[in-house]
């Protein structure tokens, strides 16, 4: 019996180091896509034709990096600060209005399969942000840094949550024709594409509810952290001159 060659499996162990380590993640799958070519002796011409190849089949993934570039030109040339002055503009615009708006649609197209239609790059960092942060600020003031990340976090949230429940509608995405080739291959019949994306509705449904409250709950709970860190301020003021 051949004894079992553990040898290859080093690569996993060079990407949980690397990752622990937080070095850019795109150079250690590099390094260990060539690690676990060398433990299983391919030649480096082999090895940089592979890496060739599979980047040549898969070169639509990285499609998304095309539109980089311009993003950050637009953020250079005051993108981010239009947004926060348009929606400064608005004296009925609140932060919770303007992120539940945008989960409302995202889930909606995202059940429609028109998951480009927005994300985290394109539409949250460069505009959903900035206007959830000027309708913050137009009610509050200057914005401290926790509060700031708070509302942050809260925008890209609903980017995240609004696709995962609302792409499972969609009949042809990805994940549901797995998961119907899945159970056709465990002699499940009986189920189509069409009953997965029904039985995703009322999970959607729930999602849509649970995060609207807790936006809902997000004005006061911005107030509140305002409330206490105008206070701190005031009490560190007043032991300076004291």
């Amino acid at each position: 019996m051949n004894e079992l060659n553990l040898l290859p499996l080093i690569g996993i162990a060079v990407v949980v180091l690397g990752f622990a380590l937080r070095f850019n993640p795109l150079l250690v799958v590099s390094v260990a896509g060539l690690v676990t070519g060398w433990a299983v002796d391919l030649d480096f011409f082999t090895l940089i034709e592979t890496f060739g190849e599979k980047f040549m089949n898969a070169r639509q993934l990285a499609s998304f990096l095309l539109i980089l570039p311009i993003i950050a030109l637009s953020e250079r040339y005051g993108l981010q600060q239009r947004a926060k002055s348009w929606v400064a503009s608005i004296k009925s615009a609140t932060t919770a209005r303007i992120l539940s708006l945008y989960f409302v649609v995202r889930e909606c197209s995202a059940a429609l399969g028109l998951l480009s239609l927005a994300g985290q790059p394109q539409t949250v960092r460069p505009l959903l942000a900035p206007m959830a942060l000027g309708a913050a600020a137009n009610l509050h003031g200057e914005l401290p840094k926790h509060v700031k990340d708070m509302i942050s976090a809260h925008a890209a949230a609903c980017d995240n949550i609004a696709v995962f429940f609302g792409e499972d509608i969609f009949i042809a995405f990805g994940a549901v024709l797995l998961m119907d080739a899945f159970l056709k291959e465990n002699g499940i019949e009986g189920i189509e594409p069409l009953h997965i994306g029904l039985w995703a509705i009322p999970t959607a449904i729930a999602a849509l509810i649970v995060h609207l409250f807790r936006l809902a709950r997000l004005e006061a709970k911005i107030s509140q952290q305002m409330q206490a860190h105008t206070t701190s301020q005031t009490h560190n003021l007043s032991e300076e001159l004291s």
